[in-house]
């Protein structure tokens, strides 16, 4: 699969892309953009007050922008990882607040997709700082024909699939606090 040499000069320039996932279609830059964490939100309209997420290919690559995650997150990770599970827990410094609303915590995802996988290769740091392809209040992007009509005329890149579809269905999004286990969204994986 060739994905679109571009994707790491857009990332490294402030850029925007669209891309395929598990679940449903994303927008994402690099996480220590603030200048594109800002595009994001101004793309889709979204309140301030909505975090962003933090989704790679590897888990490793996203425990740098977490603390220490508690076992019952371990073992959800252990389990659903890669796949359509969003993990909030408590951040690390590492993660900046404009990303997160200002709130202590960060969700985290490794989307179980080829496609995904190869942006993931090309982005440095390995990490993206994600949300749905939509405007707020709209419904996801689930086809690339979608996720064009949604985004083409305010992204810098939608990345084709290359015939990897997504299910259409949001994650599962689960915190983890200590011994705690919330569920702020059922979404594909059933806890």
């Amino acid at each position: 699969m060739i994905i679109n040499e571009n994707i790491k000069e857009i990332l490294e320039n402030d850029g925007v892309i669209a891309f395929v996932t598990d679940t449903v279609w994303g927008l994402g830059c690099l996480p220590n953009s603030e200048k594109a964490v800002k595009k994001i939100y101004e793309i889709k309209k979204r309140e301030q007050y909505k975090p962003l997420i933090l989704m790679s290919s590897e888990t490793y690559h996203l425990l740098d922008y977490v603390k220490p995650v508690p076992k019952v997150g371990c073992r959800l990770i252990k389990e659903y990882f890669p796949g359509a599970l969003t993990i909030v827990t408590e951040k690390s410094d590492k993660t900046p607040d404009y990303v997160t609303s200002g709130l202590k915590t960060v969700g985290i995802r490794v989307p179980d997709n080829e496609v995904f996988k190869s942006i993931c290769e090309a982005t440095p740091g390995n990490v993206l700082a994600t949300t749905s392809a939509n405007l707020s209040h709209q419904p996801s992007a689930k086809t690339y024909e979608q996720a064009c009509e949604n985004m083409a005329e305010f992204v810098d890149l939608v990345v084709p699939d290359y015939g990897f579809e997504c299910k259409g269905l949001e994650s599962t999004v689960a915190g983890v606090f200590g011994d705690e286990l919330r569920i702020f969204r059922q979404g594909a994986v059933k806890i």
